[in-house]
This record gives C-alpha cells, sequence and structure tokens, in this order.
C-alpha cells in the first residue's frame, strides 16, 4: 500500500498557461519533499494542458486531471480537495507560487506544533502580471496562535478577511472534508475559514509564505460587475449571528441589531433589485429583523433620509450600511478575500478561473 504524503499541493487552475510554470516550479523546489501535487485544469482553451502535461512526466509527485467540460471555481477547488490525500492540505492557485524553498516546511511545523489550530496563515507577496512584488499584505498581526471565534468577530468588525486566499493558508484535511460551500462565489473562501474557526484556532506568521498575484483576468472583477457579494454578505451574517452580534456587541433581539440589519436588508434590494440570490439573502436575515420591525425601521428610515442627506452633502460622508469600515490608513486588498461588508461587497473571493 502507498502510504500518504503529509502534504497534498492543490493548484486549481483555468487559462493561466502562462503563469503555471511559476507556480509548479516553486512547489516542486520546495525542500519539504513529502508532498503530493493535484494539478486540476478546469477545461482552459490556452496552452495549460501542454504545460502541466509536461511537468507531470518530469515528477511522479503530480497527478493531474483535465477537465473536458468546465466545473466552475468552487467544484474545481472541492474536485482537488475530494482527491487529496494528504494529513494537510495547500492550495496554490495557478497564478500564485511559493515564494520561499521553506515555505511548506514551515507551515507544517505550525500546525505539527500547535494542536489547538485547523490553519495555519501566513502573510503574502503582492505580485502583479509581471511577477514583481507591489506590496505585502500582513493583517493578522502578531505572530502564533489566535482564538478562531476571535479572529471571526474581528474579521467582522474590521470588515475585512483577515485570513486570505486559500494561497495564503494550509489546513487540515479532515477538519476540512465539507468542502468549499458552492452556494457561494465571492466570499467562498472567507465562508470556510469561518466555518473551521467555529471550533477550532488558527497559528499565524507574519513571514510571506505565499505570493498571491493581483490581474485582471480574476473573477473577482466579474462578480463585482454583477454586485455578488452584496447578497451574499447577508447570507454570511445570517450563518455566523451570534458571532456577527459579538462583533458589533448588540443584543440578537435588541432593536439597534434590527435597525442594523434593516439598513443592509433595504441597501442590498437597492442594489441587486430581485435577483434570485438577493431574494435567497434576503429570507436569511429576515427572520433576525421580522417584517413588523422592518416596516417600523423603514418608516424611521423613510422620516430621517432627508436629514441624512443633508448631512452627507455638507461632510461629504459615504453611506455605510452595515459593518465598521476599516481605518482609512489600512490597505484595502480588493482580490480574494479583502473586502468590504457593507451593502457594496464583503470579503471579495478570488477565483483562480
Amino acid at each position: 500500500m502507498i502510504p500518504r504524503p503529509k502534504v497534498s499541493v492543490l493548484i486549481p487552475t483555468f487559462e493561466y498557461g502562462r503563469f503555471l510554470p511559476e507556480a509548479i516550479e516553486s512547489v516542486l523546489a520546495q525542500d519539504f519533499r513529502d508532498f503530493e501535487l493535484i494539478i486540476s485544469d478546469d477545461c482552459s482553451r490556452d496552452d495549460s494542458a501542454s504545460v502541466i502535461r509536461r511537468y507531470a512526466a518530469q515528477d511522479t509527485r503530480i497527478r493531474y486531471k483535465l477537465h473536458e467540460r468546465n466545473l466552475g471555481m468552487v467544484a474545481n477547488w472541492n474536485w482537488c480537495l475530494k482527491e487529496a490525500g494528504g494529513e494537510y492540505v495547500k492550495f496554490v492557485f495557478g497564478d500564485d507560487s511559493l515564494p520561499s524553498a521553506q515555505a511548506l516546511n514551515r507551515m507544517v511545523a505550525m500546525l505539527e506544533q500547535e494542536p489547538r489550530a485547523v490553519l495555519a496563515v501566513s502573510a503574502r507577496l503582492i505580485l502583479d502580471e509581471a511577477s514583481k512584488v507591489i506590496e505585502v499584505w500582513d493583517e493578522l498581526g502578531a505572530s502564533g496562535f489566535q482564538d478562531g471565534a476571535g479572529v471571526i468577530i474581528r474579521c467582522m468588525q474590521q470588515d475585512r478577511n483577515l485570513v486570505g486566499e486559500p494561497s495564503a493558508v494550509l489546513f487540515r484535511r479532515i477538519q476540512g472534508s465539507r468542502g468549499f460551500d458552492p452556494t457561494f462565489r465571492q466570499v467562498v473562501d472567507q465562508e470556510m475559514w469561518f466555518h473551521l474557526l467555529q471550533s477550532a484556532g488558527l497559528v499565524y506568521t507574519s513571514e510571506p509564505l505565499c505570493a498571491f498575484r493581483r490581474h485582471p483576468a480574476q473573477q473577482t472583477v466579474v462578480n463585482e460587475k454583477e454586485q455578488v457579494a452584496s447578497g451574499e454578505v447577508m447570507r454570511i451574517v445570517a450563518r455566523y449571528f451570534d458571532l456577527f452580534a459579538a462583533s458589533v456587541g448588540l443584543r440578537p433581539n435588541s432593536f439597534a441589531m434590527r435597525r442594523r440589519l434593516f439598513r443592509h436588508l433595504y441597501y442590498a434590494r437597492k442594489d441587486n433589485g430581485h435577483t434570485p440570490l438577493a431574494t435567497i439573502a434576503e429570507a436569511t436575515l429576515m427572520p433576525h429583523v421580522t417584517r413588523h420591525w422592518y416596516f417600523v425601521c423603514w418608516m424611521i428610515h423613510r422620516a430621517t433620509k432627508p436629514l441624512v442627506n443633508l448631512h452627507r452633502f455638507c461632510v461629504g460622508r459615504p453611506r455605510v450600511a452595515l459593518a465598521l469600515r476599516p481605518a482609512a490608513s489600512a490597505p484595502a486588498p480588493a482580490a480574494s478575500t479583502a473586502g468590504r461588508m457593507s451593502a457594496g461587497g464583503i470579503f471579495p473571493a478570488r477565483n483562480p478561473e
């Protein structure tokens, strides 16, 4: 019987042939050798297939699948996850890379030394299309163990995904067996981290152990145009409502909480209209508001809106629909996981497709 590898490195990709050599070579160059590399190409039309075959012929640790039909982002992620046999899972998207030969070694050691953690997370380098480092994102603060519920609350308080993209994370495969929720498109990775962090913590290092690429081909751009996130945020808030209530310091059934949720529902409806996604999202939050209190809040909103508009005109302040916005001095990552929980969007999840 072939022994299971310690780590399953997963590369889901779609039409990233120009970036794949850098991603694959960064994995094969690791000084940690006990891994399998699974590459899943989601029916690309570029030269991805030839690139993948070339590297697979050189290293027996590489397994790959060239899908004959397009699965879509989340299904491709989950296909990789189901194929994984390692104790730990490390995603490296087809346009990302591991910037250090010690990246896997260090992240595995982080989880080995901290049994309370389900995730090992690192800061990440931000690359442009030419692989030039343009920024470093280091958003979780001090290195070391961090309580899971506390991280979720901080994400909601700061209106940001502080954990990062899947390429920035190593996690325990068994705890992640549920997979990514396929009903999400924009905040899918953030929802997965919340799911895992409900029952365990994470261990963080401010050393950048992944490189995440920013470029116009990412699905995030499409999702933002379609305003996907403003509907999905309502589902995240409803799913993790107790932690959301703790993050804003309000009792779940208080009038202040209902007013906060009303504003989010109101502006999400205004932004999204009556799309199926918005309808589903409304259904998840409305029980926390109730139709009676929604009507009361709507009447108050109508009565006070002229004063609010006058104040906005005088001081030029933007509308805040739901959650606290990050400080003006904080970095504002726009791809995969760092975004806004307001009506305009929440923690945008980057699609490697």
